[in-house]
């Protein structure tokens, strides 16, 4: 099993794991420079639809997938034809295929699958090839999902979701290093350059964002949002267990929700639920009797007959400025109709 996220990427103290960050510090300029390279020598293509990415600069845990749900379901309750795309990490399909809601994580994903249960959604390898068949569907604007490192596809609005918690001595960031010596996809000025607007992921308790983290993007558009529980967790002692990029903020959360968390399992991000680990959960549960719950991410991971003993704990992506948030994205809407050729 791959290891879980190190929380000392999130530090800016290089004293934390210095050996760590030396040894990884070159491989993260290899990964660095394949990505500005790759970038660089693209032509994006277009299709016949509106591009919205919702990216990360960082390996994960910043709220992406409850930011590209929460734009899905906006614009479609504004009446606007509107799909997921993405790679469908995780899953062994290559697409372009439309995901089922009765399809399992192993074949398209576990991010997919998840918004599949509310919104068309589609997963493929070639996004232009992907994109291009949600089009052919009927779809006038695409979420793309984890799509801001991709070059492939033509952008008409390029979102990118950061993590704003900074308390504890976390920044989200932590010392700019470039995977795998720290949680960054690419340089932060590199990434920034190619987004249009920011999206800050606040905790939902939080006033507002940190003012050191605000000047960060001076230059960039920003909007906030609060990852805020969709309802109240699971009554009487529970073991929580997470396979996201940052487990311990599940921990948190449910802890901050009332929960009484008898015991917490962390797991790598997109981790496959092995029978030895779900025997291991039961067993904890069984040891302070107690029910089991997680996220939903990892719950559509669970085999079937496990999903029946397993509460999913639904999170969503709340805007401060809701009505400002959905004027950005029909913006774009109107932008893409405005650059279609006409036909006569």
């Amino acid at each position: 099993m791959k290891l879980t996220t190190p929380r000392w990427w999130y530090s800016r103290e290089r004293r934390h794991a210095p050996f760590a960050r030396m040894t990884l510090t070159p491989l993260g300029w290899i990964w660095a420079a394949v990505t500005a390279r790759r970038i660089a020598r693209a032509t994006p293509m277009t299709v016949d639809a509106a591009v919205i990415s919702v990216g990360n600069l960082t390996m994960g845990g910043s709220g992406k997938t409850p930011v590209a749900r929460e734009a899905l379901r906006l614009l479609r309750q504004a009446g606007v034809e509107t799909h997921a795309l993405s790679r469908g990490y995780g899953g062994r399909l290559e697409g372009p295929l439309r995901v089922q809601p009765d399809m399992t994580a192993a074949d398209v994903g576990d991010e997919p699958l998840m918004i599949a249960q509310h919104a068309p959604a589609w997963i493929a390898r070639d996004r232009v090839a992907g994109a291009r068949a949600a089009a052919k569907a009927g779809a006038t604007v695409l979420v793309l999902d984890d799509g801001h490192q991709n070059p492939a596809l033509a952008k008409t609005l390029s979102l990118v979701v950061v993590d704003g918690e900074t308390r504890d001595g976390e920044w989200p960031f932590g010392d700019g290093s470039v995977f795998p010596a720290g949680p960054m996809r690419e340089p932060l000025k590199a990434g920034l350059a190619r987004a249009d607007a920011v999206v800050v992921m606040l905790p939902a308790d939080a006033p507002g964002v940190d003012p050191e983290l605000l000047a960060v993007f001076a230059d960039t558009p920003v909007v906030t949002a609060r990852l805020s529980p969709a309802a109240p967790p699971p009554s009487g002692p529970q073991v929580g267990f997470a396979g996201i990029a940052k487990p311990w903020r599940v921990e948190a959360a449910l802890k901050a929700a009332g929960c009484d968390l008898a015991d917490f399992v962390p797991y790598p991000d997109h981790a496959a639920f092995r029978p030895e680990d779900l025997t291991f959960l039961a067993d904890r549960a069984a040891l302070f009797g107690a029910g089991l719950v997680t996220t939903e991410k990892d719950w559509v991971r669970l085999p079937p007959e496990w999903r029946e003993r397993v509460t999913a704990w639904p999170v969503v992506a709340r805007f401060d400025d809701e009505a400002g948030f959905l004027a950005l994205l029909m913006a774009a809407r109107t932008l893409a109709e405005a650059a279609a050729p006409k036909v006569s």
